[in-house]
C-alpha cells in the first residue's frame, strides 16, 4: 500500500483530504468556502471571496523572485455528485470516502471521488501554504459551480486578477500540456403528453438499465460507451410497434455533462403479448450484450413484472416522445481535421425524464468550431418542432483557441523535459475548461492546462493515479520557479 505521507506531494493529499471532508457538489459549495477562507485565515493567507462566490488569494513573491510575472493559479471546487443506486450517500451533507488502493489510484466508496478538481485546488493550497518554494508573486482563483454551467467563471470581473500567466489545473493526464479546448452548448427539450387511463387487461412491468459506465461527456465521449437514455428508447420503439407498449414514465441520465449510466420506464403491454415482450425484451438485452460486449461488460437490462399503471401517456404524446429521442443525434458527430485524435464536435443526450405532462430532454453540445455547435443546436431545433416541441438553447460558452507560440507553453515544455527527460504532449481537449471563459475576459492572460491522471470523471468509477500527482506536483514547483521575468 502507498504511504501518502512519504511522497513528495504529501502535502496536496494532506489538503485534498480536507476538502473530502467537506461536501461541495456543484451549487452546494458554501461550506467548503467557508473551510478555505477558515484555512487562509489560520494560515496568514490573503484571501477575499467576489460577488459570485469565486475566492482570491495572493502571496508575495520569494525573495529573489520579485521581478518575476505574476501566476495565477486556478481550480474549480465544485464537484460532480454521482453514485451507485445502491450507495447510501447524500452529497449535500456526507463526506466524500477517499480510499487508497493497493494498484496505485485513490478512489472514492460507490461516489464520485471530486479529484476532478479537488486535486487541482489542493496543489493552490499546497503552494499558497509552503514556506520552502521558490516563486514569483502569485494569483490563486478558486471558482465556483464549473461543472454545471461554469457559473463562477463567467460571472469573473475583469478587474479581480492582476496576472500575466495562467495555469489551470483541471486536465486529466499527466504528461500533457493543453493549449485549447471545446465551448459548449445547452439544448432543453419539452415534449408535451396528456395522461389517460390505461386500457383494460394490461400488464405492468418495470425496465431498468443499471450497471453501465457512463463518464465524462467531452472525455470519454469517444470511448464508445452505451448512453442508457438511447438504449431504452430504442426498446420502447420496438415494443411499442410488435406489442403495443403504452409508456406511464421515463426517468434516465442524472446531470447534463454525465453520459446516463442508468434508465428507467414503468410500461404497461396488452396481457396477451406479455410473453411476446418478454420475449423482445430478452432478445434486446443479448443484442446489446454483443453491441457493447467489449465496453459494457457489466452493462444490465432487467424487466420485472409490476402493478399495471393506472396512467399511460397518450399514444400521439408517447409516439413524439420515442420519436424525437431516436431522432436527437448522440456521441461524436465530427473529429477535428487540425488535431489528430481530437473530437470536435459532439452531443450527450444526458437526461429524459416525463413528469407533470411533459418530457424533459436533456442534452450538451460541444465544438471547437463555433459554427459546428450551433449548426448541431438548429438541427436539434428542427426535431423538436417536428414533434410539436419546445426547445431552448442556452449556457453557451467560447472555446479556447491553441497558441503553439505561447511563452508559457515553451517554458513548460523546457521544465518537463529537464525534470522527466522526455517531452510532454501538446494537446487540446474536447470539453469546456474555464480557459475559455476566462480568456474572453482577459485576452492578455498566456495559458495552459495541466494536471494529474485522473479516469473516469464524473461517474462512481472516478480514480485518480498516486503517482501522476507525484509528478503533477513537482512539475508545478519547478514551473513556478522558472517562470519568466516582467
Amino acid at each position: 500500500m502507498i504511504d501518502l505521507t512519504k511522497l513528495d506531494s504529501k502535502l496536496v493529499w494532506e489538503n485534498f483530504q480536507k476538502l473530502c471532508s467537506y461536501p461541495h457538489p456543484s451549487k452546494h459549495e458554501e461550506k467548503i468556502i467557508a473551510f478555505l477562507q477558515d484555512w487562509a485565515k489560520e494560515h496568514k493567507i490573503n484571501v477575499r471571496k467576489d460577488a459570485i462566490g469565486n475566492l482570491i488569494f495572493t502571496k508575495p513573491a520569494t525573495p529573489g523572485m520579485e521581478n518575476r510575472k505574476m501566476a495565477i493559479l486556478q481550480a474549480h471546487v465544485d464537484m460532480v455528485p454521482q453514485k451507485n443506486s445502491d450507495k447510501k450517500h447524500d452529497f449535500e451533507k456526507d463526506p466524500i470516502e477517499m480510499r487508497v488502493c493497493e494498484d496505485g489510484w485513490v478512489r472514492a466508496n460507490g461516489t464520485t471521488l471530486g479529484a476532478d478538481d479537488g486535486i487541482g485546488v489542493a496543489a493552490a493550497m499546497s503552494v499558497l501554504q509552503s514556506d520552502n518554494l521558490k516563486h514569483g508573486p502569485l494569483e490563486a482563483l478558486i471558482t465556483v459551480d464549473e461543472e454545471t454551467g461554469m457559473t463562477g467563471a463567467s460571472n469573473l470581473k475583469a478587474n479581480e486578477l492582476k496576472g500575466d500567466i495562467f495555469l489551470n489545473m483541471d486536465s486529466e493526464t499527466e504528461g500533457e500540456l493543453y493549449v485549447g479546448c471545446a465551448g459548449g452548448l445547452d439544448a432543453t427539450i419539452e415534449v408535451p403528453y396528456s395522461e389517460v387511463a390505461a386500457p383494460a387487461n394490461m400488464k405492468g412491468y418495470k425496465i431498468a438499465m443499471t450497471g453501465f459506465k457512463g463518464g465524462h461527456s467531452g472525455m470519454d465521449i469517444n470511448l464508445g460507451r452505451a448512453n442508457t437514455n438511447k438504449l431504452i428508447n430504442r426498446l420502447l420503439w420496438k415494443a411499442t410497434k410488435e406489442c403495443g407498449l403504452r409508456l406511464a414514465s421515463i426517468d434516465g441520465g442524472s446531470l447534463r455533462n454525465a453520459i446516463p449510466r442508468e434508465a428507467f420506464a414503468f410500461v404497461a403491454v396488452p396481457a396477451d403479448k406479455a410473453a411476446a415482450f418478454e420475449a423482445l425484451a430478452a432478445k434486446f438485452a443479448e443484442i446489446v450484450r454483443n453491441e457493447f460486449a467489449l465496453t459494457e461488460p457489466d452493462g444490465k437490462i432487467a424487466v420485472e413484472a409490476t402493478a399495471a399503471p393506472a396512467k399511460v401517456m397518450d399514444e400521439k404524446g408517447q409516439a413524439n416522445v420515442i420519436s424525437t429521442v431516436y431522432a436527437l443525434p448522440n456521441g461524436v458527430l465530427r473529429m477535428s481535421d487540425s488535431m489528430k485524435d481530437l473530437v470536435e464536435t459532439s452531443s450527450n443526450l444526458a437526461i429524459v425524464k416525463s413528469e407533470n405532462g411533459k418530457v424533459t430532454i436533456m442534452c450538451l453540445l460541444r465544438s471547437s468550431v463555433d459554427s459546428a455547435k450551433e449548426a448541431v443546436g438548429e438541427r436539434m431545433t428542427a426535431i423538436a418542432e417536428m414533434a410539436g416541441a419546445k426547445i431552448s438553447l442556452t449556457g453557451a460558452y467560447p472555446g479556447w483557441k491553441p497558441n503553439m507560440e505561447s511563452p508559457i507553453l515553451k517554458t513548460m515544455m523546457a521544465t518537463y523535459r529537464k525534470l522527466f527527460n522526455k517531452d510532454p504532449e501538446i494537446k487540446a481537449i474536447h470539453a469546456g475548461l474555464e480557459c475559455g471563459l476566462l480568456g474572453g475576459v482577459y485576452p492578455n492572460w498566456d495559458m495552459i492546462s495541466f494536471g494529474p491522471t485522473i479516469m473516469h470523471p464524473h461517474s462512481p468509477d472516478e480514480k485518480v493515479n498516486v503517482e501522476s500527482v507525484d509528478r503533477f506536483w513537482k512539475f508545478l514547483v519547478e514551473t513556478l520557479e522558472n517562470i519568466p521575468v516582467k
